[in-house]
């Protein structure tokens, strides 16, 4: 089969495209890889989350890399996907592999590849990637792998904590102390997945719920967004809390329930997280975003006077900005955020913890900070709708989209238009809507933001139009 790596990593169904031999494939490829770039004398940090085999497409991985002659350090259990990025930061290693799906439905499983700066690997590294599976396959190429018991007993693979280090980095970058001193009544979702149990040991009498492993995730995909979080809105609605947190399946990306129990999208905390930084601890640096992600943080990034840049859906794409520019954030829609100081890398860990440390230097809440910062640059309003879509309709509607020719949606004038990534059209008050097919999964998603929600309805009722779903 041909291996395609799309917004993060190579990802497929289990049993069915994501199978141990498809693995091995793509295993071998990333060995020769590194190899070929002289990276393999560094090493291979190998990780892995909570989903059905995880451990065991990890440990085929680990196999594999001590077969090709790759020290190898394997976690000795489950791992946010950024304690993976950043033990390969922290050891130097060559590269870094997580064995994840992220938010997908728990049908599917990935591999993830990070590179040796500890962030998602570069468009240009994943191309290489795909054409060494591809050449590979046709020449038949063997795959070249230890037993894993032998490649332990030379220490070729070796067992370690992922996690402990990594939870000394977040304490070095917020103040925790303040944070425990705040007493914030604060639960977090890790939505069963891999970053549970880690905000409630950095920040004792935080609860959590759905904490246990279930590589079903409770029947829907970790994906900390509103229809999947209906009991830690009640939960905050209810006034047993002040806020609450979500994390994904893998715990790279967050999600946020506010005072008043309503959920808290990404743009909003983007949004309060761009102004902490910049206003209270003092960060400087450039912005970058992806083209789904608010425009309030390019008025944000106006009034500061921060320089602004907008890339394709998928952090690999900010990542690669933020090797290449001082970036003080960069985030997208989908929950992903970075930040300077760290790794260039998303981390929903990170996030929560600086929503915290926000509500504790300010003494208010998620929604007191969000309104607080749009009663100076306008309100916002924003919606999502994904929609299945199978590869023969999705094929017609790129090709009737590309075609072009929309100049109204809804009755409402189309300004500009940005086709760098899916169909972005923008109108003259600075609402817009953008029609794009997932890179990960067979999903139509539709985005759309105004000022008033009315408009976004109507804009996303008239998407659904235009793409015939």
């Amino acid at each position: 089969m041909q291996i395609q790596f799309g917004t993060d990593g190579w990802r497929g169904v289990i049993a069915d495209t994501f199978t141990f031999e498809n693995l091995s494939l793509v295993a071998q490829a990333t060995m020769d890889y590194l190899h070929k770039q002289g990276l393999a004398q560094k090493g291979l940090v190998i990780g892995y989350d909570r989903r059905f085999l995880s451990k065991e497409f990890a440990e085929r991985v680990a196999a594999i890399a001590a077969g090709n002659g790759i020290k190898t350090w394997l976690s000795q259990e489950y791992a946010p996907t950024p304690a993976v990025s950043w033990a390969v930061h922290e050891k130097k290693a060559g590269a870094g592999v997580m064995i994840t799906a992220s938010h997908n439905p728990p049908r599917y499983n990935g591999f993830k590849v990070k590179e040796s700066f500890g962030g998602s690997a570069r468009p240009s590294t994943t191309k290489v990637l795909e054409q060494m599976v591809a050449e590979n396959q046709a020449a038949s190429r063997p795959v070249q792998a230890l037993e894993l018991a032998e490649a332990q007993a030379t220490g070729q693979v070796e067992l370690f904590d992922a996690t402990a280090p990594y939870l000394a980095q977040l304490g070095r970058y917020v103040d925790l102390e303040l944070i425990r001193s705040a007493g914030i009544k604060a639960v977090v979702d890790p939505m069963f997945g891999a970053g549970s149990g880690l905000l409630p040991l950095l920040v004792p009498g935080l609860e959590e719920i759905h904490g246990a492993e279930n590589p079903s995730f409770g029947g829907h995909p970790p994906e900390p967004i509103a229809e999947h979080l209906g009991e830690l809105s009640a939960l905050v609605e209810a006034g047993n809390f002040q806020v609450g947190l979500a994390l994904d399946g893998d715990a790279d990306r967050i999600g946020a329930v506010d005072e008043t129990g309503e959920f808290f999208s990404s743009h909003r905390i983007f949004t309060v997280l761009l102004r902490h930084l910049y206003e209270r601890k003092g960060v400087r640096g450039a912005v970058v975003k992806t083209v789904s992600t608010t425009q309030m943080i390019d008025l944000l990034a106006q009034k500061y006077g921060l320089e602004l840049f907008e890339t394709q859906i998928g952090f690999k794409h900010i990542c690669e900005m933020m090797l290449e520019n001082d970036i003080l954030m960069g985030g997208e829609e989908s929950g992903g955020l970075g930040v300077k100081g760290h790794i260039p890398e998303r981390d929903g860990i990170l996030m929560g913890l600086l929503l915290l440390e926000a509500m504790a230097m300010s003494g208010k809440g998620l929604r007191a900070l969000l309104e607080e910062t749009m009663d100076e640059i306008g309100h916002f309003h924003y919606s999502r709708i994904d929609l299945p879509i199978d590869p023969q309709a999705k094929r017609q509607l790129l090709e009737r989209m590309q075609e072009g020719g929309i100049t109204s949606i809804a009755g409402f004038a189309v300004a500009r238009h940005n086709f760098s990534d899916g169909f972005k059209f923008i109108f003259e008050d600075g609402a817009w809507l953008l029609i794009r097919p997932s890179g990960t999964e067979p999903v139509l998603r539709l985005y759309s933001e105004a000022g008033d929600p009315e408009k976004v309805a109507l804009l996303l009722k008239a998407a659904r139009g235009i793409a015939g779903v």
